[in-house]
């Protein structure tokens, strides 16, 4: 979430703009600070000094999430202000005194770690107090940094634990209860609680591909995807909605929250919807579900993919290939939408320069580049690869070459074109750029992504090191390509040339750190949720209960699951409600066995969904901000046009071809009828095909897409099953044979709508 526009305001009397100043100042000095932290604890220059020096430099997983969480907890309590404000001087001396207790109960760990290891579960004094301490700053961090709901449910999981015992608990859900001494360190002085699973996927892996994510927005790369979307699609019915897809959704990819990417291009891509004829509400809606869109498209996920590998112990490269399909489908069936929404309205497009090639060339070029792009990549990995068997101390060398032969050349490339404005011109909003003029400008953007996806996929290197070399090439193109330009330019290279490549480094480091600060409070305060969990065994009862009401029914029971998953993930992003479903409901989907990577999945999807779902819907919210419509009816709005995320989780359990689970054979069936279906669908929530749809055949159409999703295995060969899906792909291929003749003008008599 991004949190830059809530500076803090409250001050101490005397001088509130210098106390302001100086506020400003530590919390960017520190959000640099941890953002270098992370990085030193991923490379191998710790190991490399410390053999030097003798000094320990090297931090191992524990310590390095007490370090991680003094970080977060110290800039949680300091960025964001107090919910309800006393006066100046009263706010400012209980802040600092929050954050010396929140980073000292965690130094405390840090530095005392052998005495407490020799203790082994008796707390002394300093124990029980800095552990107390410790949990209450965390609950105080996470109030102010996502509100209520995150709080009650920790709160309630304490009481839980402390008074599990009480007859207020159903005889199914009481335990013994635990003592202040067990209870403070269970979830503090060990990895049970705060300090687990979840702080540390923070610490080692989703803290440096936020950071990737706000170096590459801090060089520019998301105007640049922006304005290439535009360029791209703006000529089109409806043009600017179908860029804002592409472009939020390019951009939520890299952005960690929904809701920090409408803030973002929402401010750009909403009026510009608005002028060309959409209404505020679905100007709204379009920029939602596409930056809600971008959540569920690996590498990130928002912040979620690491967590789900880790908690289902599949590999971060599996996960990819298990979520890279849903993701294309949830794509591609918004953009459909989108398509038939703004044909509906008779929408036009932007006006555009005549290209000077014809379409033929150009696919054919496109398709040359991207074999010669393919070659080059295989040639590049096979020459690695002997230099790295022939002389392994070489290696690194190697690629940086590599680097730096395809780097300087398409900086020089970018330096013959004019540095991009933000948004569109007024020139540009008259006649379109090239989409060729645009892209040779940002080509050098996408090596950083390229490094990152190679690193991962080809190299098979883990996400925390992938993220680090991907951080590594983000910052040296930030720093080097103002002066780079410059000279490619035949300008003058300057300091101030330098400068700008610096501040753009730190800022990007800065930003990196502060999108991380909620997250960070998040993954502590689900360690104590998880640690509850653990010690007193709740996930066994809320098995029971969704097998108890759901009567061993499939859809039922994921009926239920759906249900609880949007009520518990409201008002939190979406790390934060994965986790809290993770721990809650994900083991009643695989006790009555649904497949693990199934069930993470489809409470993921809910979970990221209940950002658009009302009454708490933060995403609609940020985006009627912006639009000044309804907060919600845009989000339903968005509900109704990115109805797949709702649909696609129920087609996991039953198709989990989609997940690329099963043989070649179940996969593709799995693709054929979900693509039939959901097309069916899409039409049928439109009401447009070629012309307006009646009722009944809107229905018929709903029920033939339906059909076709049958809630029934596609491996599944029973006639009744196959006769059902074959009628409803008759049913909906009828209706759109009978609307391509009627708008032919072969119709029997007038459409109406």
């Amino acid at each position: 979430m991004q949190i830059g526009n809530r500076a803090e305001t409250d001050n101490p009397a005397g001088d509130p703009e210098r106390q302001a100043q100086l506020s400003g100042r530590w919390v960017t000095a520190i959000c640099l600070l941890w953002s270098l932290f992370q990085l030193w604890i991923v490379s191998d220059v710790p190991f490399f000094l410390s053999e030097i020096t003798g000094l320990k430099l090297v931090f191992n997983g524990q310590e390095a999430r007490q370090i991680h969480l003094a970080f977060g907890l110290g800039l949680a309590l300091s960025v964001y202000p107090a919910v309800r404000s006393l006066s100046p001087a009263v706010d400012y001396l209980v802040k600092w005194a929050l954050i010396i207790a929140g980073v000292s109960a965690c130094l405390y760990l840090y530095l005392f770690k052998l005495d407490i290891a020799n203790r082994a579960g008796l707390p002394n004094r300093f124990d029980l107090f800095f552990s107390i301490a410790g949990i209450c700053c965390v609950l105080a961090a996470v109030y102010r940094a996502l509100g209520l709901p995150l709080l009650i449910v920790a709160a309630i999981f304490i009481f839980y634990v402390m008074f599990g015992h009480l007859d207020i608990f159903p005889d199914a859900l009481r335990w013994k209860g635990a003592s202040l001494n067990k209870a403070t360190w269970h979830f503090w002085m060990q990895t049970e609680g705060v300090f687990g699973v979840a702080l540390g996927v923070s610490a080692t892996m989703i803290f440096l591909f936020v950071l990737f994510g706000a170096l590459l927005e801090s060089a520019g790369a998301g105007n640049y995807f922006i304005k290439l979307s535009f360029a791209a699609l703006g000529h089109l019915r409806g043009g600017p909605a179908k860029a804002a897809v592409v472009a939020s959704g390019l951009s939520g990819i890299y952005s960690g929250s929904s809701i920090a990417n409408v803030v973002t291009t929402g401010t750009f891509t909403i009026p510009l919807m608005k002028k060309t004829g959409l209404s505020a509400e679905k100007a709204g809606a379009v920029e939602v579900a596409s930056s809600t869109n971008g959540q569920l498209t690996p590498p990130v996920m928002g912040a979620a993919a690491f967590l789900i590998a880790e908690f289902t112990g599949v590999s971060y490269f599996e996960l990819i290939k298990h979520a890279a399909l849903p993701a294309l489908v949830s794509y591609l069936a918004l953009f459909y939408i989108v398509h038939l929404e703004v044909t509906k309205l008779g929408l036009e497009g932007l006006p555009r320069q005549t290209p000077t090639q014809s379409l033929l060339r150009r696919f054919t070029g496109f398709i040359v580049g991207f074999a010669g792009l393919a070659i080059l990549g295989l040639a590049m990995h096979a020459v690695v690869g002997l230099v790295g068997e022939a002389a392994p101390s070489l290696s690194v060398p190697a690629v940086v070459l590599v680097f730096l032969g395809i780097y300087l050349p398409l900086v020089r490339i970018a330096a013959r074109e004019p540095d991009l404005t933000v948004g569109l011109s007024d020139g540009e909003m008259k006649m379109l750029p090239l989409v060729s003029t645009v892209a040779r400008t940002g080509y050098h953007f996408v090596l950083p992504i390229i490094v990152l996806l190679w690193c991962v996929l080809i190299s098979r290197l883990s996400p925390g090191l992938s993220a680090y070399w991907a951080c590594l090439a983000m910052m040296f193109v930030l720093v080097t390509q103002h002066p780079l330009k410059a000279f490619f330019r035949r300008q003058e290279v300057t300091v101030d040339h330098w400068s700008a490549g610096w501040r753009d480094m730190l800022r990007g480091l800065e930003n990196g750190a502060r999108n991380m600060i909620s997250i960070s409070v998040a993954t502590a305060t689900a360690g104590i949720i998880i640690g509850t969990v653990s010690l007193t065994g709740a996930h066994q009862f809320i098995g029971a209960f969704v097998e108890a009401v759901s009567g061993g029914n499939l859809v039922i029971m994921l009926l239920l699951v759906a249900v609880m998953s949007l009520v518990l993930g409201m008002g939190l992003p979406t790390s934060a409600a994965y986790l809290l479903l993770a721990v809650l409901v994900a083991p009643a989907l695989t006790r009555l066995g649904v497949e693990p990577i199934v069930g993470h999945m489809f409470i993921f999807y809910y979970g990221l969904v209940s950002a658009i779902t009302p009454p708490v819907a933060l995403a609609a919210y940020a985006a009627a901000s912006i639009s000044g419509a309804g907060a919600n009816e845009t989000a339903v709005e968005s509900i109704r046009l990115g109805f797949v995320k709702l649909l696609a989780p129920f087609l996991f359990v039953t198709m989990p071809g989609l997940l690329m689970i099963g043989a070649p054979g179940e996969i593709a069936a799995s693709v054929v009828l979900a693509a039939a279906g959901l097309s069916a669908l899409t039409v049928a929530f439109a009401g447009w095909l070629w012309r307006p749809m009646t009722g009944w055949e809107r229905i018929v159409l709903a029920a033939g897409g339906l059909a076709m999703l049958w809630p029934a295995p596609v491996a599944d060969l029973d006639a009744p099953v196959l006769a059902t899906r074959f009628a409803g792909a008759v049913l909906a291929g009828w209706i759109v044979a009978r609307c391509a003749r009627s708008a032919a003008g072969t119709s029997a008599g007038p459409a109406r709508r």
